[in-house]
């Protein structure tokens, strides 16, 4: 499968593992990550949020995790072949069961939500059935430090119960940003980031597209240090 290129690193891809995608190329742009020395990144695919916040911040040391081989060892290739790769870790583990005395001043995730579907990776990747948000909440809570930040992106219909079982572990909405595929159409995503002070709440309206195929300039100026393109 084609490699996808970015400025200043390329994440080689397999048809076995999700592809670079929107929604990771928005959470690797919009997670508070420039006060955070450690990051763990959950459930890492490509590699690819990581790599975006290690360009972002080259003082902060990473650690992926991943339950699927193929995705664990595609990670490694990504992260050996970038400029970061001195600050960059991954390993295949099942999350549910990590244990570590380290403690993330950021976690981030792109979690699974699509309930069912035919396809091996889909299961492994977007299911529910690996790691549903309880266990992923949960598990974040646990490993954030102090000050640490909780970072996801998800569907808008999940919001709700997403932050209602993140206050049941004792995390609170500092930040969230709600996304439209297209201008004129609903939102269809939320990035929420989390942490266990109360902050005044922070919204953000994004838009991907103002029309079919053609990027909005909040798009353009978000990814411009990644994105070949440009305005």
């Amino acid at each position: 499968m084609k490699s996808f290129r970015f400025k200043q690193f390329e994440i080689h891809q397999s048809s076995h593992v999700f592809r670079v995608g929107t929604d990771g190329v928005l959470l690797g742009a919009f997670a508070s990550v420039q006060n955070a020395s450690k990051v763990l990144e959950i459930g890492t695919g490509t590699g690819l949020i990581t790599l975006m916040l290690a360009q972002r911040n080259p003082q902060t040391d990473f650690l992926g995790i991943d339950i699927n081989e193929e995705a664990a060892n595609l990670t490694k290739i990504n992260f050996d072949h970038s400029c970061f790769r001195l600050r960059l870790k991954n390993i295949l583990h099942d999350f549910k069961t990590f244990n570590t005395d380290m403690r993330f001043d950021l976690i981030v995730s792109n979690p699974p939500y699509f309930e069912e579907s035919n396809s091996d990776k889909d299961k492994l990747a977007r299911q529910t059935i690996e790691l549903n948000f309880k266990e992923l909440i949960s598990g974040a809570s646990r490993l954030l430090s102090d000050n640490g930040i909780f970072s996801v992106i998800i569907p808008v219909e999940s919001g709700d119960a997403f932050v209602e079982i993140a206050k049941d572990n004792g995390l609170i909405l500092n930040k969230k940003i709600n996304i439209k595929g297209i201008e004129s159409s609903k939102e269809k995503r939320l990035i929420l980031e989390f942490s266990m002070f109360e902050t005044i709440l922070q919204v953000i309206d994004f838009v991907i597209e103002k029309s079919p195929r053609q990027y909005s300039d909040q798009y353009l100026e978000l990814t411009k240090e990644f994105h070949v393109f440009g305005k």
